[in-house]
């Protein structure tokens, strides 16, 4: 898919985003609108996987895992976009008795959703779980995660990153949100990662970086991702964005992680992008 199409599309999920949160006066915006571009890329041109026929196994599909749950808004956009459920189903987000939990869940069957989240840390686990089986069923395909780079203060991050790489879980591609903002502050100011690429070097991670949101370097990165799988290391990339991509009153400012915006405020949100696809 050509690169202004792909962008066409994420314009279009940013826009969802913030009605979601809008409507019910809840929700996470900041960091959803800063994985718009990876998750538009990821589902619409990398992943192999069939939107009409969701399994919970995903037998011969790439599967993804979103760790940080409370980015489920920008998810949900695109699995609808994608075709896993109705688009008119967003306008339900966080409303009582809707698939479309606050925190992605499994209990409703939304199609698309393997796993609880937004218990902060799991999700690697979950990841590397999911890739052993691929290997252990002989399943060729690739399990993606995201992270949060917040998230990353976890302490279960770090002992399944010892775990993937001891045990050769060379079939994950990892990518860590890196915006440097988290629901408190700057990163750096709550609790610093120190050198995440080195970190995760002595890991025994193979380490790329990438700019989330240059679609062009996006495919590169991971398409070279794609490439060192199987070569008995575990992937993982560092992807810097920023909070709030596409609204500049959002952007620049933890502020926006939890809150949404008022009916003038995404006024002017809204504003700023294209409506590519049509609302919901």
């Amino acid at each position: 898919m050509e690169n202004l199409e792909l962008e066409k599309i994420a314009s279009q999920v940013r826009r969802d985003i913030l009605r979601m949160v809008s409507e019910v006066n809840s929700g996470h915006p900041g960091g959803s609108l800063g994985c718009a571009d990876f998750l538009t890329l990821l589902y619409f041109e990398v992943m192999n996987h069939n939107p009409k026929a969701f399994t919970m196994d995903g037998k011969n599909e790439d599967l993804f895992f979103l760790s940080n749950g409370h980015i489920s808004p920008v998810w949900y956009s695109v699995l609808a976009r994608a075709g896993y459920f109705p688009v008119a189903d967003l306008g339900t987000f966080r409303k009582l008795s809707s698939k479309l939990q606050g925190h992605p869940s499994t209990d409703k069957k939304l199609s698309g959703i393997r796993m609880a989240s937004g218990s902060l840390g799991q999700g690697l686990s979950v990841a590397i779980g999911a890739a052993l089986t691929k290997k252990l069923n002989g399943d060729k395909s690739l399990v993606y995660c995201l992270h949060g780079d917040g998230e990353l203060q976890e302490g279960q991050i770090w002992e399944a990153a010892m775990y993937a790489a001891a045990n050769k879980v060379d079939n994950v591609i990892a990518t860590i949100d890196y915006n440097g903002r988290q629901i408190d502050g700057d990163v750096e100011t709550v609790l610093s990662l120190g050198n995440l690429g080195q970190k995760w070097q002595a890991f025994g991670w193979e380490v790329l970086e990438m700019n989330g949101h240059d679609m062009q370097d996006m495919k590169n990165t991971i398409s070279k991702a794609q490439s060192l799988c199987g070569h008995g290391k575990p992937v993982v990339i560092i992807m810097k964005t920023e909070m709030g991509q596409g609204v500049d009153f959002m952007m620049g400012s933890h502020k926006w992680h939890g809150v949404a915006p008022n009916p003038e405020q995404l006024a002017n949100a809204l504003g700023q992008l294209e409506e590519t696809l049509g609302d919901y």
